[in-house]
Formats: structure tokens, sequence, C-alpha cells
């Protein structure tokens, strides 16, 4: 069984998006990053990226991570903070720690192209 099937399919990871999102943008150190994007469209291109990597059917045709992150200034604490919001969705959701470790594995994998500043001091 895949990833995608283990996840719930299409409906599963949206439901995982949804709530992600929730936590993402009410994370005080988290939220300015989100200031002003369509949540919606980015929970939408999220599902159908999530769908894709997981080993569902190929529907994604949003921007690569780095252009989607290119220029917002992600610092490497930002994106542990977006890692710990991840791994807390998919265990509230119930997800086995080692589909959550094959997740977590397919984004740190990708952490050069998101990461684009250093850690801010002060």
């Amino acid at each position: 069984m895949s990833l995608y099937e283990r996840l719930g399919q299409e409906v599963g990871i949206r439901s995982a998006v949804d709530d992600f999102y929730v936590r993402v943008v009410s994370d005080p150190e988290l939220a300015p990053y989100f200031e002003g994007i369509d949540l919606p469209r980015l929970r939408r291109h999220q599902t159908a990226l999530l769908v894709q990597v997981t080993g569902g059917p190929v529907e994604y045709s949003g921007r690569t991570l780095a252009e989607g992150h290119a220029g917002l200034g992600i610092t490497p604490g930002a994106f542990d903070r977006v890692v710990g919001h991840l791994v807390a969705t998919l265990t509230d959701l119930g997800v086995s720690a080692e589909d959550i470790a094959e997740v977590g594995g397919a984004l740190t994998a990708h952490r050069d192209d998101i990461v684009t500043a250093p850690e801010r001091v002060g």
C-alpha cells in the first residue's frame, strides 16, 4: 500500500493540510510568512503536491518548492517549527511513526529549497 493510501488518499491528505495550516497560521512566529497569502489556494496546491509525492495521481502543476519559497526569507528555525506542526498534525490524525518519518524525510530533502535566510538574531 502506498503512503498516499495509508494517509487516506486525497480526502485524508486534504484534512491533514487543513489542520496543518490552522496550526501554522496560529503560530505567532510563522503567521507573518502567510500575511496576504490566498490560503484556500495554497491549501489546494499543497494538497495536490502531497497527493503526488506520496504516490497518488499526478495533478500538481504549481511552482517548484524553490520558486514558491524564494524571497520569503524562511529561516532554519521557521522551517523546523513548520516541520513540528506537520508532525503534530499527522500524530493527531493517527498516522504511524514510520509514515510520519517518511513524510518528514521527503520534506527535509527539500530543506535547501525552502530555507532562504540565516537565523534571525535578537
